[in-house]
C-alpha cells in the first residue's frame, strides 16, 4: 500500500539556501544524495562541522511535506519545493508524527531511516523575513514544535522521482518520537 507521494526532488552541490528541482535523484546507501553538498558519511551541515567534524551524517536526507508549503500560503508566504533546501518533498504522509527509525521506501528501489526533526534556523528568515515563525510554533502545552521537516539517512539506495510512491514502514514498538537532530 502506497501512503504518499514524492512530489519534487531537489539537490545542490554546493552551499546554498535552496536546492533547484530536478528530473530526479539519486539516493546512495550511507552517503545521502549523490551529487549533494550535504551527502556523506560525517555531517556536513557547516554548524554541525564547527562543532564536531567526526560526527555521523544523521541528516543525509532532508524532507518536508508539501503541506507545509500549503500552510504557510494561508499566512501569507510564498515557498516552493527546493526552496528551504529539503532533498524530496512529499505528499499525503504525516511526515512530523513519525516515530524515530520509520523507514520511508521511496519508488521502487530507496529506503531512508527517519533520525529526527530539522532544527529551523534564522536562515529561514533571510529567505522570507517572517517565515521563521510560520515553520516553529509552541502545541498547547508550550512545547517547541518544528514543521521544517525531518532528516534521514539512506539504508538503501535508488533513484527517486516526482510522482514515486512512498511507503511508510513503522519500527518495533515502543515508539520514540522524532527529536531534533
Amino acid at each position: 500500500m502506497d501512503d504518499g507521494t514524492v512530489t519534487t526532488v531537489s539537490s545542490n552541490g554546493t552551499y546554498s539556501f535552496t536546492k533547484p528541482n530536478r528530473e530526479s535523484i539519486t539516493l546512495l546507501a550511507g552517503l545521502g544524495v549523490d551529487g549533494d553538498v550535504h551527502a556523506g558519511v560525517t555531517v556536513k551541515h557547516r554548524s554541525r562541522v564547527a562543532q564536531d567534524p567526526t560526527q555521523p551524517n544523521l541528516r543525509q536526507v532532508h524532507l518536508i511535506h508539501a503541506e507545509l508549503f500549503d500552510e504557510v500560503a494561508e499566512a501569507g508566504f510564498a515557498v516552493a519545493p527546493g526552496d528551504l533546501g529539503e532533498n524530496v518533498t512529499t505528499r499525503g504522509v504525516d511526515l512530523l508524527a513519525l516515530p524515530t527509525g520509520t523507514r520511508l521506501h521511496l519508488g521502487a528501489e530507496a529506503v531512508v531511516e527517519i533520525t529526527g526533526l530539522r532544527n529551523p534556523c534564522a536562515q529561514i528568515d533571510g529567505f522570507r523575513h517572517g517565515l521563521l515563525k510560520q515553520v516553529v510554533g509552541r502545541d498547547a502545552d508550550g512545547a517547541l514544535v518544528r514543521k521544517a521537516g525531518i532528516m534521514g539517512i539512506v539504508l538503501t539506495g535508488g533513484e527517486v522521482r516526482p510522482g514515486d510512491p512512498i511507503r511508510v514502514g513503522l519500527p518495533a514498538e515502543p515508539h520514540r518520537p522524532l527529536e531534533r537532530v
